[in-house]
Formats: structure tokens, sequence, C-alpha cells
């Protein structure tokens, strides 16, 4: 039986707790500091298509150039989770995330440096190098500092960090960048991130006195590639995920050259979209975590969120791109809370899925071949952009890509409990 299966024994009731709190007393300000993370991360991450206007007319690209350069980053991102979520199952992962925060952190300094498509195109490289420790990082964290009960309010607040970054970064970004160029926001960021390392390296979770029961144990990944689960939840979480990238690479120039707005105008509609779905998602996760208290399966209501969630965020997609102007910013805003929906859930029910034991290499997979569509969702829209000169067919796509999700959700990811691994059945016969 995984983990938390373990752990709630006859009554029913689990103590995981019991067994994670002496490793972080502190474990609120560690959440702070992973929310501070995840929200210099996607800035980090969406920096450069907030600048895509810009780029595009100094280095005198098309459209479909644009899109290669801004999926580089999910390159070795999407390359490298595997290896990440190895590291952290096998070293100290406190360590591990903090050395990958650094990299990424020096990948946009030198980013203000460069001139031409090749050097961006490398460096874009080294930032996914970076960030792909961060989400195996994230949920072994939670998984060992929270119960079942709380995590999803953990998680989501992780979640609003996605969305809360590309909102940061455009508002600020957007309005620093039509004064003083798109250069010195990405220097300024990446030395000021490195502020966040002290404070880390003083509250980052202890190593436990004795380590965990299961510790170190668990599946190989021969035995997690032939779990129905894991791919459902890839495949689910590759929807989503197909749907935020397509927006974090494509918002702000979509808003610029298809719908006329100024760079100013571009930073409040864009930063309003993430601000509401940042807010959606804490929401969301709070009212997950309130339902399976007063007796909500975990079943029913982590998937229901994510099912909700694919199938309003397709419709409101080709809303708002067939709608005018005068209604095309309220939907969306309603399609940010359709994405807070979505992200809202997932990593609880990886989390609860593959257990304490298994959740880096889970995640490592489940990160690897969701974050494909970030190579794939700028390159196929820059495609279709520069093909037809609009973004309605990009809008579809994605839309298809969600309502598929919604499928997956319901048809291939079975119930939401933990897995009982081949290793965990021979110890407890």
């Amino acid at each position: 039986m995984g983990v938390l299966g373990a752990e709630q024994g006859k009554s029913g009731v689990n103590t995981s707790h019991l067994e994670t709190r002496h490793l972080v007393p502190e474990a609120s300000v560690v959440l702070a500091l992973l929310v501070a993370s995840v929200i210099l991360n996607y800035v980090d991450r969406s920096n450069l298509s907030i600048a895509a206007p810009m780029l595009k007319d100094e280095l005198k690209i098309s459209a479909e150039q644009l899109g290669w350069l801004l999926s580089a980053f999910f390159w070795t991102y999407a390359a490298c989770q595997i290896l990440a979520g190895w590291l952290v199952d096998r070293l100290d992962v406190k360590y591990v995330f903090a050395a990958g925060f650094v990299l990424w952190s020096a990948a946009t300094a030198v980013t203000g440096f460069l001139h031409g498509l090749a050097a961006l195109l490398a460096i874009r490289v080294l930032l996914g190098i970076g960030e792909s420790v961060s989400y195996p990082s994230y949920s072994k964290i939670v998984a060992r500092l929270f119960p079942e009960q709380n995590r999803g309010f953990a998680n989501s607040l992780i979640a609003s960090g996605l969305s809360l970054g590309p909102g940061i970064g455009l508002l600020f970004g957007g309005v620093l960048m039509s004064r003083f160029g798109w250069r010195p926001f990405f220097i300024v960021l990446g030395l000021a991130s490195f502020l966040w390392l002290p404070p880390w390296l003083r509250w980052m979770p202890r190593a436990p006195e004795r380590p965990l029961k299961l510790e170190g144990q668990g599946p190989g990944y021969m035995e997690l590639l032939r779990c129905r689960d894991l791919w459902g939840v890839s495949l689910g979480l590759f929807s989503s995920n197909y749907f935020n990238y397509f927006l974090l690479t494509w918002l702000p120039f979509y808003l610029v050259r298809e719908r006329g707005l100024t760079m100013r105008q571009m930073a409040r509609v864009g930063a309003a979209y993430f601000f509401t779905a940042a807010i959606s998602a804490s929401i969301c996760g709070r009212l997950s975590d309130y339902w399976i208290v007063r007796g909500g399966t975990p079943t029913r209501v982590r998937k229901g969120f994510m099912i909700t969630g694919c199938m309003s965020g397709g419709v409101l997609l080709i809303a708002t791109v067939q709608s005018p102007r005068q209604t095309y910013v309220a939907l969306l805003l309603m399609l940010g809370v359709a994405f807070g929906m979505c992200s809202s859930n997932v990593w609880v029910i990886t989390q609860r899925l593959a257990g304490q034991q298994a959740v880096g290499r889970w995640c490592g997979i489940q990160l690897f071949f969701s974050n494909l569509s970030g190579v794939i969702a700028p390159a196929v829209a820059g495609f279709l952009v520069q093909r037809s000169g609009h973004f309605t067919s990009s809008f579809c796509v994605v839309a298809g890509v969600l309502w598929a999700g919604a499928l997956i959700w319901i048809f291939v990811v079975g119930k939401v409990e933990p897995i009982r691994w081949r290793g965990d059945k021979q110890s407890a016969a």
C-alpha cells in the first residue's frame, strides 16, 4: 500500500502529519517561500513572451521563428524532468531545489546581455534545465509536510503562483519594458531573484531526525510506466499545460497585434487574466479541501474540478477569440477562472496516487510528458498565425486539446486513492 494508505490505518484517518511534522515546524514559512519561488519561476519563463512584440521587430524574425524561440525553454525543461524527479527522490530535495533556483536566476540575468536569435535560444535552453527541478521539488516537499486534507490549499497556493508570476510580470514588465526596453528588466529581475536564497537557506525544511519508513523504496520506473493512472494524469496535465503555455507565450502578442492594445494596455489586461486565475486557484483549492472534510471523496472532488475546468475552458476560448472588443476582456477573465479550476487540484491527485516514496519519480515522468505541450503549443500557434494571419485557429486547437483532457480525466484516470505498489504488497505480506 502507498504511504498515505499505510498511514491511515483502521480508523481511515490520515495521520501522515504525525510522521512528517518533525521535519519542519515552520511549514507555513516554507510554503510561503515555495510560493515566492514559483512566482519568480513563472515571471522568468514568461518574460520573453512579454517582450515578444519588441523582439520580433528587433530581431526581424517571423511569427513562426518567434514561436520556436518561445518554445525553446521547454525543450530542456521537459527533457530533464525524469532526471529531476530521480534527484529529488535520491538527494536532499532542498539543496537540489536551491541549485536549480541559482541556475535559472543567473540565466534570466544573462539574457539581458544577449543579441541574436541563436544566443537567445541557447539561454532559454539553459533556463529550462534550471527550472526543471521545481515541480518535482514542490511535490516532494508538500507531500512530506502536509496531510491530505490540507494539500488542496497548499498546492493551490503554489498553483496560484504560476498565474501570479506572469500577472506580475505583465503588469510591471509591460510598463517597464515600454519605458526602458526589455534588456534592463531581465538583468534586474535575474539579479534581484538571488535575494530569495538567504531566507531559503535559513528556513528550508530540515532533514528528518530519522528517515521515513518507506523513504528510498517504492516502485521502479518500469512499474511506474505500467501504471494507467500515471498516463492518465500525465495526459490530463498535458491538456491544461497546453492551455496555460499557449496563453503564457502568446497572450501578450495576441493582445498587441490582434486586439490592437498598447504595451501598457496589454500589461493591464494580461495581468488581470493571470490574477483572476491565481485567485480562482486559491479559492478552488480551499473549496476542494472543505468539500473533502465535509465528506466528499477525493475522486469526486479532485477530478470534478479538473473536468469542469477543462470543459468550460474550451468553451470560453472559442467565445473569447470570436467576441467583439466590448466583451472579450470579460470572457478572458472567465477563462482565468477556468484555468484556476484546472490547476488547483492536479498536484494533489499526483501526491495522493504516488505516495511519498514515489512522488519524485512519478512527477518526473508526468512532467516530462505533460510539458511536451510547452514545446508544441507555442510552435503550433506560431505556424498557424504565420499561415492565417489571425489567432482563431490557434484558439480552436487549444479548446480541442482541453476537451480531450476532460475525457481523459473521466475515462482514463481511476479512483484517486493511494496506489498499492508491488514492493509495498510484498513487505506487507
